[in-house]
């Protein structure tokens, strides 16, 4: 959403952080939204693909595997949205739309790249903590089973 098509009361918050540093800890804050956007599942997956270069939506789809269609397309809207995501549209038949990086998009790219670097390099240890988790806990007895279960499937 532009900022002339936001309501009056979100451009004034909007006008209000504009201006200073973000606090993720404040209620209200919009870095809240660009942080779901950023470290989303798929988010964090395109904004690493798109490192490495510009894509179609096409080769997008195909490089993060299971992300269906709508998710990907509500992903590169937030990311464009946001400034991380520069759309090029063609005018050719058949469209194409090209899908890379803005300057601050490499930059937040090469953050979570990091991370997404260490979580790879770190998975072996990562499967044994779990294992170790996992062989340690309890089995719950019949009724803390069903009472488990119960609050899982709220």
């Amino acid at each position: 959403m532009t900022a002339s098509k936001q309501p009056k009361h979100l451009s004034k918050a909007m006008a209000k952080w504009a201006e200073q540093r973000g606090d993720l800890y404040a209620a209200a804050c919009p870095s809240r939204g660009v942080l779901d956007h950023v470290t989303s599942r798929w988010g964090v997956l395109v904004l690493v693909a798109l490192l490495e270069r510009t894509h179609r939506f096409s080769e997008l789809r195909r490089r993060v595997a299971g992300v269906s269609e709508k998710m990907l397309a509500q992903t590169l809207h937030a990311l464009e949205e946001d400034g991380f995501v520069h759309r090029e549209v063609y005018p050719v038949i058949p469209p194409r739309v090209d899908y890379s990086l803005t300057p601050l998009g490499r930059e937040v790219a090469g953050h979570i790249e990091i991370l997404t670097d260490w979580i790879e390099e770190s998975l072996p240890r990562i499967i044994s903590a779990r294992a170790e988790h996992a062989s340690r806990k309890p089995t719950p007895s019949g009724e803390e089973a069903k009472r488990e279960l119960r609050v899982r499937s709220k």
